[in-house]
């Protein structure tokens, strides 16, 4: 797992997420995803299926899975 860092205290991390389709679906991930204690940003891009989150810090692996789930879609692992 690599995440970049590009400015002090803020991290990026771009993951891989299957079953999007559409803006709706872009929508859906992002909000779940901004949900998460320390994210800052999340930018969804279905036509990729890569997710970037700009956060405080490293996340963790299982709450990004569920939030993600919950928004009907499979992380697959980190871009």
């Amino acid at each position: 797992m690599t995440a970049q860092t590009d400015t002090p205290g803020s991290v990026t991390t771009v993951y891989k997420v299957s079953g999007m389709s559409c803006g709706h679906c872009e929508g859906a991930v992002s909000g779940e995803l901004s949900e998460l204690a320390g994210v800052a940003s999340v930018k969804a891009v279905a036509s990729t299926g890569e997710v970037t989150v700009v956060s405080t810090g490293a996340l963790d692996d299982e709450a990004v899975r569920a939030a993600v789930d919950e928004a009907g879609f499979e992380l697959v692992g980190q871009a």
